[in-house]
């Protein structure tokens, strides 16, 4: 059964091929800063009863003419032996298919995955190798932590993709604001996609919850019952914003108790009760960097913000 992460693992670079650059980076393998990516049809399969299906396949075409090739790319949650054989095969195939060369990019969330699935793997028999599989594997010992606002803004498809790597670490936190932060000066389309990304791709966490508390926009994947969907739906039922205000109250709230900032009843019945999104905007971002919360208001009439006493 695909899980949240597993998709969502793979699915950004279908979504956010510029994601490609950065990360053939950190893998130290040549990558033209421009090229054209197109995605292609998962299935690999030859005989219909023998279901075969990678989860992501792209064709990479750089601008810089050094040669087009496959990029077929795997979600890992656990050493699998199967997968050795399975790799192989996605490999010989695609090439065979499309005649043209053909990478295995698999993306893991733990480090002893991350170590087996570099491989390599070697088909053949004892005393001769057939076919020799080496991956190319991105995990935590390798993806960089992003724990700076102006640097997760510069890239927020590099900032998100740490924050899914790193989820289950210490770090994810850290993480987390920064990303929150970085979307804060954003276009509207790229928080609504990154905001639910992030709470697909981290899965059953805790920083899933934290991230949950935060973000409350857009819906980019439907029928999943994620936080952002729920307030959306509700708001478009009720014919008004109140679902996406009480998300965005809420993460303002989150926020503050997660850096251990007390917040007494007057400050928490002001910020749930207002309805004004661009205000709650404001609030949110100020969440991450004040040391008191009164000073969420600063500068501010309480009958401006869109509350009622």
């Amino acid at each position: 059964m695909v899980t949240s992460h597993h998709e969502a693992a793979h699915r950004i670079f279908q979504d956010r091929p510029e994601l490609l650059v950065p990360v053939f980076r950190v893998l130290g393998v040549p990558f033209a800063s421009k090229a054209v990516v197109e995605v292609l049809t998962a299935d690999a399969t030859e005989i219909r009863p023998l279901e075969r299906r990678v989860d992501s396949v792209l064709r990479v075409e750089p601008s810089d003419g050094s040669g087009s090739f496959l990029l077929a790319i795997e979600a890992q949650g656990r050493r699998d032996q199967a997968k050795e054989a399975s790799w192989a095969y996605y490999l010989s195939f695609l090439t065979a298919k499309y005649e043209c060369p053909a990478l295995l990019l698999v993306v893991c969330q733990d480090k002893a995955t991350a170590r087996w699935a570099s491989g390599p793997f070697l088909i053949g028999t004892e005393g001769w190798t057939a076919l020799s599989v080496h991956p190319l594997v991105l995990g935590p010992e390798n993806v960089p932590v992003i724990t700076d606002p102006e640097e997760a803004a510069r890239n927020l498809s590099m900032a998100a993709f740490s924050a899914m790597t790193h989820g289950r670490s210490g770090e994810a936190p850290a993480i987390l604001e920064a990303l929150a932060r970085a979307l804060g000066t954003a276009d509207a389309e790229s928080v609504a996609y990154y905001s639910e990304m992030l709470e697909i791709g981290l899965g059953k966490t805790p920083a899933r919850e934290m991230w949950r508390k935060i973000m409350g926009v857009g819906s980019y994947f439907p029928g999943r019952g994620t936080l952002v969907e729920e307030k959306y739906l509700e708001g478009k039922e009720d014919g008004k914003a109140e679902g996406k205000a009480e998300g965005k109250a809420e993460g303002v709230v989150r926020v503050l108790e997660h850096r251990e900032i007390p917040v007494p009843p007057s400050v928490r019945d002001r910020v749930m009760g207002c309805t004004d999104l661009s205000t709650l905007d404001r609030w949110l971002d100020r969440a991450f960097s004040v040391t008191d919360a009164e000073h969420l208001f600063q500068g501010e009439k309480a009958e401006a913000d869109g509350t009622s006493h």
